[in-house]
């Protein structure tokens, strides 16, 4: 089997202007604070991103929010960020709202291959607004469409060299779906170790999901706001 490990520089390399990346994390939690770093760092402008919070201010994605390098997101809330909701509220970026659990739902439907799924949740709301209403066993569904991206920035504890990741504690949360949903997946990760030397039973995302690995030398300031 092959070793994906590369340089955080060439793996971010592959991302063009206008890519849509799926963020793995639960807050800071399992969010990949270095790739995001490196993106912020190349420059890449008039990305969609696709994460289940917005981070805090000064942290994770709020760097490429402020350096301008972001035209929509795709969250379930952004309440934590005042930049954020200023930003919005200035009509300087773009806001999809999705509740956390159809966010959730719509990424693992785009990983299944599947073309939409029906729910109750958000009709005769804002969040029901340009979506198409059926009705269905007696009530009324909205058709939620699956989310798809071209890549995704993931953050596991622990791979081998194919790619087999684990994720500790809430990273669990987003990280396997974002891989599932993208077309190409990048992972940071903390530690390494030989092939065959993880169990199979404890493997959150399988390799084959997995593109191309980032093994980090250190972690910054921004993983350690909170501890496992």
């Amino acid at each position: 089997m092959i070793d994906k490990s590369i340089s955080i520089k060439e793996a971010v390399a592959h991302i063009p202007d206008g890519a849509v990346i799926a963020i793995g994390g639960f807050g800071v939690p399992g969010t990949p604070f270095c790739l995001i770093n490196e993106l912020v760092r190349q420059g890449q402008k008039e990305l969609v991103l696709i994460k289940n919070d917005a981070n805090e201010v000064n942290m994770g994605i709020d760097h490429l929010l402020q350096n301008g390098q972001v035209k929509k997101l795709i969250t379930s809330h952004i309440g934590l960020n005042q930049n954020a909701v200023k930003m919005m509220n200035d009509n300087i970026l773009e806001i999809e709202f999705s509740a956390q659990g159809i966010l959730a739902e719509r990424l693992r439907t785009a990983g299944a291959g599947l073309d939409g799924f029906l729910t109750d949740v958000g009709v005769d709301t804002k969040l029901s607004e340009g979506k198409a209403i059926i009705e269905f066993q007696g009530k009324k569904c909205l058709i939620e469409q699956p989310l798809k991206a071209d890549f995704a920035f993931v953050h596991a504890h622990r791979a081998d060299p194919f790619g087999n990741l684990i994720y500790a504690g809430t990273a669990q949360n987003f990280n396997p779906l974002m891989a599932m949903a993208a077309d190409y997946v990048i992972a940071e990760v903390e530690e390494t170790v030989c092939m065959g030397d993880l169990v199979p039973e404890t493997i959150h995302t399988p390799g084959p999901f997995v593109d191309q690995l980032v093994i980090l030398d250190e972690l910054t300031e921004e993983y350690n706001v909170v501890q496992r």
